[in-house]
């Protein structure tokens, strides 16, 4: 647009130097084209160049760009700012600062015309030979430093070069990469963040050099008891991936990115889609491990309920061990009390004995002092029918004394080798003495 109006200002100051030539030759001319001078003209012929030159002295960098200008001279520069830049007849390549690349499948939404690369499910074998389609979305950016960007643009020369022959496949490669360092048993089981992470790391600072490692696990049968020998069940093969480590960093191998200084802006997995195969041994494993884990259940409900049942059989038996015992103190105390009340009663017994004993031993001295009265009364001079009246008045008091003697009523006593009591001996003591009186 510049272009042409600056070529109409060309055409009218030549148009105008015309006219003020023909002015000094002709006065018929009309009064407005009367006062056109041969400056006029030069003036828009200045103008007009300027304006048809302007498009190559200067240009306008959009956002979001990168620019490399070829002079005339061949010499070669960057304009990686946005605004009025000067060009200088330089011939300009536009790249685009940001690239988008990402897998587009039925699997995944996208809107295509805003992707600078496009790819398809990247196929990914894991160590433990699990296949898998990988969907990614990354967005790279162009070195941020003249000199890198204007070696990638002569080296590539357009953008298509540089995302469809470039980037798609180092990133389909470091993606494949990426699946030969981890088991796919240990990706769905935790390491799906790890899996992303070396990912990245391998995109932006290049290829980690692995070591392969096989390992072998030997499975035994039974022991059979009868030959006291077991054979091989089954040898299990398992892989390890070690980083080769080089003055205690990893060892990396560059690849075009790392080589080129393209910045990985974004590093997005957005499925790693198993084969049906393992994708079935999964449901197989997770319907086994939800039985395992009723069954574990179960396990700790029956012993819960086991421990229940004791914990109450305990209870009971304390319970009855304290009621037995109880039953125990309350006999034992019955037994103490009675023992101590025959003891008590075997006290009083003997107490009452005595008294007994006493009273009876005062009767005696008391019949023995009237016997003797009556002895010496008889020896004295009186007569057999005065003696006669006299033992039987003493007999009376003798029995009357008896009768009011007053024997307890519970009585412990012994007697002796010859079966008789205290009290018969006693009583046949006075009486013998009483004869023994009477036959004086």
């Amino acid at each position: 647009m510049t272009t042409f109006l600056g070529f109409l200002v060309l055409l009218a100051g030549v148009t105008a130097i015309i006219i003020s030539r023909l002015e000094k030759q002709a006065s018929k001319l009309p009064a407005l084209l009367k006062g056109i001078k041969g400056l006029h003209g030069n003036i828009l012929i200045v103008v007009g160049v300027i304006l048809m030159l302007i498009n190559s002295l200067f240009f306008f960098a959009d956002r979001g760009f990168n620019y490399l200008l070829v002079s005339p001279t061949g010499n070669m520069s960057a304009v990686m700012e946005q605004g009025i830049k000067w060009r200088g007849f330089a011939k300009i390549d536009k790249w685009q600062k940001y690239i988008d690349v990402k897998v587009v499948s039925n699997e995944t939404e996208s809107d295509i015309d805003e992707l600078e690369g496009v790819m398809q499910p990247v196929p990914v074998r894991f160590i433990d030979q699990v296949t898998a389609k990988g969907h990614v979305s990354l967005r790279f950016q162009l070195p941020e430093d003249s000199p890198s960007f204007i070696k990638l643009a002569v080296k590539y020369r357009t953008m298509s070069n540089l995302v469809n022959n470039t980037i798609i496949p180092t990133v389909r490669e470091q993606l494949i990469n990426t699946g030969y360092m981890f088991a796919a048993q240990n990706y769905i089981s935790g390491e799906a963040q790890s899996f992303r992470q070396t990912f990245e790391e391998q995109l932006k600072e290049g290829t980690y050099a692995v070591n392969k490692i096989e390992v072998k696990d030997t499975i035994y049968d039974a022991i059979d008891m009868t030959t006291a020998r077991r054979s091989i069940k089954e040898i299990q093969t398992s892989y390890i991936v070690e980083k080769i480590m080089y003055n205690g960093l990893p060892k990396r191998i560059p690849h075009e990115l790392s080589e080129n200084n393209i910045i990985v802006s974004q590093v997005i997995v957005d499925k790693i889609d198993l084969e049906a195969t393992f994708k079935q041994r999964l449901e197989a494993q997770r319907d086994e491990s939800a039985k395992r884990q009723l069954e574990q259940q179960m396990i700790e409900t029956a012993k819960a309920e086991q421990q229940r049942i004791v914990a109450q059989g305990e209870r009971d038996k304390a319970e009855e061990r304290v009621n037995q015992e109880k039953e125990q103190v309350k006999a034992l105390i019955a037994i103490e009390t009675k023992l101590k009340q025959e003891e008590t009663n075997k006290k009083l017994a003997a107490i009452a004995l005595e008294t007994e004993r006493l009273i009876a031993m005062k009767v005696k001295v008391t019949a023995d002092a009237e016997a003797y009265e009556i002895a010496k009364k008889v020896t004295a001079g009186i007569t057999p029918e005065v003696k006669l009246a006299m033992e039987l008045d003493r007999d009376v008091k003798v029995a009357a004394e008896i009768a009011k003697i007053k024997f307890p009523e519970t009585m412990i006593m012994g007697g002796d080798s010859k079966g008789g009591t205290p009290l018969e001996s006693l009583i046949g003591a006075a009486m013998a003495k009483q004869l023994t009186a009477k036959g004086n």
